[in-house]
């Protein structure tokens, strides 16, 4: 689906109004090059219009049907819990909506691969919402990966953790595994395991995972509070990734470094959804910051530029479905082994 001959923006609607579109989504789309938000789809009006402020021009409903009835409407941001993902997918695709979508795609495999299935039957486009992808800093790492400035890539190590306290929000459904499928590892990793593909050029393949119920009481079941991984790629290079909900943010809790035979790079606070950080070159001649064009650009709104674009028919996206749903049958597996085992357990 691209959008028709002569138009040059994207008109853009949101279903799900929590705080991912108030402070990253919407912010996104209106300061994109080329789209325009026109609508939200949200059963909270109060949440709706802490969206739209003082734009009179972008319509709020608490149906999808009317959102996906919106005149100029081309695509849809989907923002909502995760159990309601394939349904407003499935609906996006049958009214020829694109869709760009949170993560994790779905509840389980079963449902990303539907809602793949969907688009692609419509003629319609869809693509997680790996903003990570995104970041300049991120992309001047792969950058110089392939340019051979660590030279062959022994091992990557990812931290990306934060705080959520069972009261995090007025509403926290990322502690109810109906709504949220999983807790810290399936919320936070699919960012750590997409952007390793990325960086390594070729997915992870091997994984082994520990999953922890430490210091939040609501931590039981398939809803831990931290989980450590560690993979290989079929080429051999090592991963390794902590993610968390039981980090105070007070404390450094987001890095990436890529160790090669040459170099290091190193990468702080670029992880998540805020501009920023900063990317460190260290090899035989010491250590330098690389300076890195756009860094205090949201990956967000070069996200949706980049998918408007392809939209628009000015250039590819990059990312394929088929790689989100590598990404989501690794991330599945790993959630249930930590559903299935005994947790490291321990609150005292």
């Amino acid at each position: 689906m691209v959008s028709p001959p002569g138009r040059d923006t994207v008109g853009w609607g949101i279903a799900g109004c929590g705080w991912v579109a108030r402070d990253y989504a919407a912010p996104a789309i209106r300061e994109s090059s080329n789209g325009r938000l026109l609508a939200l789809f949200d059963p909270d009006a109060d949440a709706m219009a802490r969206i739209v402020g003082k734009d009179g021009a972008v319509r709020s409903t608490a149906a999808l049907a009317a959102l996906l009835d919106v005149p100029g409407l081309d695509a849809v941001y989907v923002a909502t819990p995760n159990h309601l993902h394939r349904p407003i997918v499935e609906a996006a695709a049958a009214a020829g909506k694109a869709v760009l979508c949170e993560k994790p795609m779905a509840l389980d495999l079963a449902d990303a691969r539907a809602m793949v299935a969907a688009c692609n039957h419509a003629g319609t486009r869809y693509a997680t919402a790996f903003d990570q992808r995104f970041h300049p800093a991120h992309q001047a790492a792969a950058a110089l990966i392939r340019a051979g400035a660590v030279g062959r890539v022994t091992a990557l190590r990812i931290v990306y953790a934060c705080w959520v306290g069972a009261t995090w929000s007025a509403d926290n459904w990322r502690i109810d595994p109906a709504r949220a499928g999983g807790g810290a590892f399936f919320d936070l990793a699919p960012h750590g395991l997409d952007l390793a593909s990325m960086l390594l050029g070729e997915p992870l393949v091997r994984a082994e995972i520990l999953g922890q119920h430490r210091l939040h009481d609501y931590a039981r079941g398939p809803i831990d509070d931290g989980a450590m991984l560690v993979a290989a790629t079929a080429s051999g290079v090592l991963a390794s990734l902590h993610v968390a909900y039981n980090c105070p943010e007070f404390l450094p809790r987001r890095r990436l470094e890529i160790m090669g035979e040459r170099g290091q790079l190193t990468l702080a606070d670029t992880m998540g959804q805020t501009p920023g950080g900063s990317l460190v070159l260290h090899d035989a001649a010491g250590a330098r910051e690389i300076a890195v064009a756009g860094i205090g650009r949201s990956p967000f709104t070069a996200q949706v530029e980049a998918f408007a674009d392809h939209l628009l028919g000015r250039r590819p996206f990059g990312f394929e479905p088929g790689q989100d749903l590598e990404t989501m049958q690794l991330l599945a597996t790993l959630r249930d082994r930590i559903a299935d085992r005994p947790p490291v357990q321990g609150r005292a």
